[in-house]
């Protein structure tokens, strides 16, 4: 390269770093024009149409630079651009090819791991992981990495063994101080485990919520931590899903006992139920204007389980009937839809996608229930995904329960009726299993830590079974194994 080509790549390369990128590629294409095979240029020239997005022109570039220079950092871009082109087994060659010609650098090896678990390949990720690890050991993305994969595969001990290495880099990490809590709670170590979930992002939203909505109140209110409040006001409030609201209303029982009165904001869907289970406590449809309430401490709902220090078998208390359906919506539900002798499964196939979209199933899937004999099948679908009711409809003698849900107690008042609920992941699971019915929930390979690691029984609710996807299988073939598993 000339003197005067390293002072107009100096130029094109200050411009690159200042994030004018026009300009940039301006002058690497002017050095091209006079020193075609400049492998830096090309290289930087593929950089900058991948951060474009225009990935046939980065991989051409890339490629090009390769072809003149056996380089390691060219080997890491291009496999950027098969990255972002989700063309996994591409990025797992171009890597292995790194490392056949000798380059073992850390990421090289963080970026084959990565494209092996995007291409199912676990065993080869953890091992490419283990050797970043050796080059770095101190690297807190590799460790945060391999930690999550090992959650991902049900091993959670391992989990926590290399969350704890990355808090031993960075304590205060709220992230990783948040997903060891969900190792901890896979292995139903729940009184270390709650601690470190105090740490979960939808706690401290709904505080802020609440110092928004009532500005005065929660500068005098303090959170409650724990100290007595026996003849005091507790206003309590809910974050995250509705399944965690139904699956932590077990608790109000216990939370009664510890003040004199408990005012509580739920999503407005769970107000009837919740108000028709718990008359003693004072639940808000609405927010009341703040010169209409008062109260001495508050709380988010999730916390309340590790503020009453609740220890590892305690955390399930209340596992079976802990709410119920009022007569009159039970009544209403049979006399429209379930006077008949047949037998009567409920369905649902998704659930909230802002939270989780593996828990979606296709509603083809359940298609081997419509063949089995005697019995009738009612879509409790809702929201999202209620559009693909007309598919089986369109097939199947289905009916739709779900138009008639107002809220939550409406829907109590159907489940009652039903005689099984086979369902994704969601809050109608929550419910049933709440109500003590019969309740079979389809999870998927990577589930929620709640189900914990033993999957032949359901902690929280006596009622239910889990069924989960293997590592390779569809939903339609894990209904075809429950279908094998009833017994009406």
């Amino acid at each position: 390269m000339t003197v005067s080509e390293k002072e107009k790549l100096n130029e094109a390369f200050k411009y690159h770093q200042n994030g004018d990128l026009e300009k940039a590629e301006e002058i690497y294409s002017e050095i091209l024009n006079t020193s075609e095979n400049n492998y830096e240029v090309l290289n930087l020239l593929g950089l900058i149409k991948l951060s474009q997005n225009r990935f046939p022109d980065a991989e051409k570039y890339i490629k090009k630079a390769l072809t003149l220079k056996k380089d390691s950092y060219f080997y890491e871009n291009l496999a950027r651009v098969y990255n972002e082109k989700n063309e996994f087994q591409s990025t797992i060659k171009i890597l292995e090819e790194a490392v056949s010609d000798g380059f073992d650098s850390f990421e090289i090896y963080f970026l084959l791991a990565l494209a092996y678990k995007n291409n199912i390949e676990y065993d080869k990720s953890e091992k490419s992981y283990l050797k970043a690890l050796e080059i770095n050991p101190k690297s807190e993305k590799a460790l945060f990495n391999l930690a999550s994969l090992y959650l991902f595969l049900n091993k959670p001990e391992k989990a926590v063994e290399f969350f704890k290495k990355c808090l031993e880099i960075t304590p205060d990490d709220k992230e990783v101080l948040y997903f060891i809590s969900l190792g901890y709670f896979r292995l139903k170590n729940y009184e270390t485990g709650m601690k470190f979930f105090e740490n979960r992002l939808c706690r401290n939203t709904a505080i802020t919520s609440q110092q928004v909505t009532y500005p005065h109140l929660m500068k005098k209110a303090h959170i409650w931590q724990g100290e007595d409040i026996s003849n005091k006001t507790l206003y309590t409030y809910y974050e995250a899903g509705f399944g965690d609201m139904i699956m932590f209303a077990r608790y109000l029982p216990e939370l009664q006992k510890r003040c004199k009165k408990i005012i509580m904001k739920p999503q407005k869907a769970l107000s009837q139920l919740f108000r028709d289970n718990f008359p003693d406590i004072d639940f808000m449809d609405v927010f009341y204007e703040e010169n209409k309430i008062d109260f001495d401490y508050h709380i988010p709902f999730l916390s309340v389980p590790y503020v009453l220090q609740l220890d590892n078998k305690e955390i399930f208390m209340r596992h079976d009937k802990y709410l119920k359906a009022m007569p009159d919506k039970v009544k209403f539900f049979k006399e429209k839809f379930f006077n008949n002798d047949k037998f009567k499964i409920a369905i649902k196939w998704q659930g909230n996608t802002y939270y989780e979209t593996d828990r979606v199933i296709n509603v083809e899937a359940f298609a081997p229930l419509f063949d089995l004999p005697d019995v009738k099948i009612y879509s409790a679908q809702t929201f999202e995904g209620s559009e693909e009711f007309e598919k089986l409809a369109s097939k199947y003698d289905i009916t739709n329960l779900a138009e008639s849900f107002k809220d939550f107690s409406y829907t109590a008042g159907a489940l009652e009726n039903v005689d099984l609920v086979i369902s994704s992941d969601s809050s109608l699971a929550h419910l049933a299993g709440a109500m003590g019915k019969p309740c079979i929930i389809l999870l998927p390979y990577n589930y929620n830590w709640r189900w914990h690691i033993d999957l032949g029984h359901c902690d929280w609710y006596d009622s239910v079974k889990l069924f989960r996807l293997g590592p390779k299988e569809n939903w339609n073939e894990l209904m075809q194994r429950v279908v094998k598993n009833l017994k009406f």
